[in-house]
């Protein structure tokens, strides 16, 4: 335990300029009312990360995988969080998009998510496909539920408090 607090102490300290891309897989948002992007994008600001790169794109897997390679091939991107298509109706694809940009999958992550998502919706968490990973570029990827509320729970109990953590190990 000390090791961790140790370690994301030094990070809070010595990591800045932390970049994020968001993207929202959506077949029914436009950007005027993509309310779970914009919850994004707020609190990532509130923590001083920078969204370089904003896309809504269509519940289609080379849709998805357009935006997602535009943003890792834009410099500097530390972080992409998704939001979308985690599900388990026959439109949300995302995880199938993204897998194969994944090299090291983060399992714990959505393993976590469920966990804390059943506190608040109780079985029903167990239809969220959430997910995260690194992709061989250092890129790490966080994809999300469609809900403001997921995103949400993700982003504080979750992604937040280790973001900068996350950040100083992929860089070292």
């Amino acid at each position: 335990m000390k090791s961790v607090t140790n370690h994301r102490r030094r990070a809070n300290r010595t990591v800045k300029n932390v970049c994020a891309g968001v993207l929202t897989v959506s077949d029914t948002r436009k950007k005027c009312d993509d309310i779970s992007g914009q919850v994004i994008m707020e609190k990532l600001a509130s923590q001083g990360v920078q969204v370089i790169r904003y896309t809504l794109v269509k519940d289609e897997i080379s849709d998805i995988r357009s935006a997602l390679q535009a943003m890792l091939a834009e410099k500097g991107i530390d972080i992409i969080i998704i939001t979308g298509g985690t599900g388990v109706a026959p439109r949300d694809i995302t995880p199938e998009a993204v897998y194969p940009y994944i090299e090291k999958p983060l399992d714990g992550f959505g393993e976590v998510f469920r966990a804390l998502s059943f506190e608040e919706i109780g079985p029903a968490s167990i239809l969220s496909r959430a997910f995260a990973g690194v992709t061989k570029t250092g890129v790490v990827i966080f994809a999300l539920p469609g809900s403001p509320e997921g995103v949400t729970l993700a982003l504080e109990r979750i992604i937040l408090p280790e973001l900068k953590h996350i950040v100083s190990l992929l860089r070292a």
